[in-house]
């Protein structure tokens, strides 16, 4: 599948006809600038386009002659540094051999990104990994989410966050915590966009028993999740206190799939942050987990009818 072609073959650099010609300039201007900031999406391409030339046998020298660059830059290329431009991306993947026209599509599609989304307008209040999130969500196909002592943060209420951020995060001042509680209600919107991706939902009886605020706010929150459970596209299911076999999970878990398998991504909360993977054994290792879990969840009519018992309750 992974052939590589010969340098003079179909692939030639920085030629074709003359309406690529300007696309190409262009392209090639892109790379006189090194990224300062490289977000979690670029290094992914980057990832992405090593895998494939490291697959078909090419190396980094050879696939620099191809789009016109020395191995240093092809370099930064791979690491996501400087930008691919779809030219580019279409002559590597093409040299690499690669038949996959999904995925061809999918990268280049990827590569000819230029704007910038919503969150780059917290860049400097928020972190890193929290903005690689929030467009890791944006971009996503579907979400998959498994949570245990925690609502999912896409269907928290204000109030919820509000109370939540307030406790794990005390050392925060109030403009900080609205500035977090501001940019979780917008990773929110991401559920009421045209098109949104599907969002599935599996969280632990204990997050939805947990009183992070007071008896009102629970309730306001549960009735909120059985709302969203209405909405199109969002599926809930809860794991009860008394289902037997489960081990839980230790963490928090996001699976963000895309159009295409190869590109899918995993999300895992940790002390000091977010953790990325998409290895194709990492991968394999969560849709495990997440087949794990779901076998251990009540069906979607089964957890409204838990949720209503719950906040009937309080």
């Amino acid at each position: 599948m992974y052939a590589p072609r010969n340098l003079h073959g179909e692939v030639r650099p920085f030629g074709g006809s003359r309406e690529t010609l300007a696309q190409q300039v262009r392209e090639k201007e892109d790379f006189m600038a090194t990224r300062t900031i490289v977000t979690a999406r670029q290094e992914r391409l980057g990832a992405e386009l090593r895998k494939l030339r490291e697959r078909a046998g090419v190396t980094a020298r050879d696939a620099g002659r191809v789009v016109g660059l020395d191995q240093a830059k092809m370099s930064h290329l791979e690491a996501g540094k400087v930008a691919v431009g779809e030219m580019r991306a279409r002559a590597l993947t093409a040299h690499y051999g690669v038949r996959d026209a999904a995925l061809v599509e999918a990268l280049a599609e990827r590569a000819a990104e230029r704007s910038r989304g919503w969150w780059e307008k917290f860049r400097g209040r928020m972190s890193k990994s929290a903005l690689d999130l929030a467009e890791l969500e944006w971009h996503a196909n579907s979400l998959r989410s498994v949570q245990i002592v925690h609502v999912p943060g896409l269907l928290q209420t204000e109030e919820y966050m509000r109370a939540l951020f307030g406790y794990v995060a005390a050392e925060l001042s109030p403009y900080d915590l609205e500035t977090v509680v501001a940019f979780r209600k917008r990773r929110g919107e991401v559920l009421e966009r045209d098109n949104p991706p599907s969002f599935t939902v599996i969280v632990h009886e204990a997050a939805l028993r947990m009183r992070v605020g007071d008896r009102k706010l629970a309730r306001e929150q549960l009735d909120s999740l059985l709302a969203a459970s209405d909405r199109p596209g969002i599926t809930i299911r809860v794991i009860p206190f008394e289902v037997e076999g489960f081990g839980g999970m230790g963490y928090s878990m996001l699976y963000a799939a895309d159009r295409v398998a190869d590109l899918d991504t995993v999300q895992v909360d940790h002390v000091h942050g977010n953790g990325f993977f998409y290895t194709e054994e990492q991968l394999a290792k969560y849709r495990n987990r997440w087949n794990k879990v779901e076998r251990a969840a009540l069906g979607p009519r089964e957890t409204r009818d838990f949720i209503h018992r719950i906040a009937r309750e309080l």
